[in-house]
């Protein structure tokens, strides 16, 4: 069978013609992405909406690891133009881009955020240390001197300090930002602080990371969507739960829910910016740099997220929760969506 060039040719301006179509289809910036980040990005899209000539901008809560899966798969007005994320992107999804052909990426801060184990206000405010966490919502424990099912049914029995109450924990999909960061900076340091699980770390880095990362599967854990707001309102119907989400959705329902004191410190805006509340991560939105100049707004957008109005020490996002970047990195994220800066891990 031959193939001409003509017809190499022919093949290659139908696709130009068929993207270009695309691209005139679609006028509007598609994000996907963290549920923890949607509200910023919501109300940083309904500003730009409002005061550009630009189409508010369409925003899907997926989740980070959803979200990076979905801007990963290609360039082409098919698919998204930013992905919002509440960890930083994985260098296996950095390399999932590039296998579709997505390898100019922007990256930008735009803040901090808080997790919060948090429960109803007609309810106690519970009082947890890392290691406590761990020992209610880990699949496995140890138990003298071996891995078992975790056996613990009320939290009394972790910590006799704790309320006697059954734990029931309400919390994040894998494909959450939120779980990841949730599992990193509390679950794994949780177990760090038990002798036997410290010992494993040494002996065995694989097996020590199945078990801290593993979370219950006999209805303590419960996994509730990406949707935080549903969180908040099942911790009002039911006080003797606790949820697991961003600071930003405890500060908009500080009226129905207050967040536990974790290892002495309670989760405010002050002690998530100062680095005492010791739950605290980074958010971020990745720009597809290809699409910039086929979907109109693009650096726009950028602009108007990284603007002083929006994310800085007085801006907007800080009404919503948004713990602010220092002024210079704020200058610096801001200079590398003008310059289509280049992701480098």
């Amino acid at each position: 069978m031959t193939f001409s060039f003509g017809k190499a040719v022919a093949i290659a301006a139908l696709g130009v013609v068929a993207m270009t179509a695309q691209a005139e289809a679609r006028d509007q910036i598609r994000i996907v992405g963290s549920s923890t980040v949607f509200p910023f990005s919501t109300v940083v899209a309904e500003n730009f909406g409002k005061t550009t000539g630009f189409k508010t901008p369409v925003i899907e809560s997926t989740g980070s690891g959803g979200g990076l899966k979905l801007f990963c798969q290609g360039v082409g007005t098919e698919h998204p133009d930013f992905t919002n994320a509440s960890r930083r992107i994985k260098k296996s999804e950095v390399e999932l881009c590039a296998s579709n052909g997505v390898t100019d990426i922007t990256e930008i801060k735009i803040g901090f955020d808080g997790i919060v184990l948090a429960n109803s206000k007609a309810a106690e405010t519970y009082q947890l240390s890392r290691k406590d966490i761990f020992l209610a919502l880990a699949k496995e424990v140890p138990v003298d001197g071996k891995l078992v099912a975790n056996p613990y049914t009320k939290w009394s029995e972790i910590n006799p300090d704790l309320p006697d109450t059954e734990i029931e924990v309400l919390g994040p999909p894998p494909t959450s930002g939120t779980r990841d960061a949730f599992v990193e900076l509390v679950m794994e340091v949780g177990a760090e602080e038990i002798p036997f699980l410290k010992d494993l770390a040494k002996s065995d880095s694989k097996k020590f990371k199945q078990v801290f990362g593993s979370m219950r599967e006999d209805g303590k854990f419960i996994e509730a969507g990406e949707n935080d707001n549903l969180i908040v309102q099942k911790l009002e119907a039911n006080p003797a739960a606790l949820g697991i989400f961003g600071f930003s959705f405890l500060d908009q329902n500080a009226d129905k829910v207050h967040g536990s004191v974790i290892e002495g410190n309670a989760p405010t805006f002050d002690a998530i910016a100062d680095g005492s509340y010791p739950v605290s991560r980074s958010l971020f939105f990745y720009m597809k740099n290809a699409h910039v100049g086929v979907i109109p707004g693009m650096k726009e957008y950028v602009a108007e997220f990284t603007s002083e109005k929006a994310a800085g020490q007085e801006g907007y996002l800080t009404d919503k929760g948004l713990i602010p970047l220092p002024e210079a990195d704020l200058e610096k994220y801001r200079t590398a969506g003008e310059n289509l800066t280049n992701l480098s891990l």
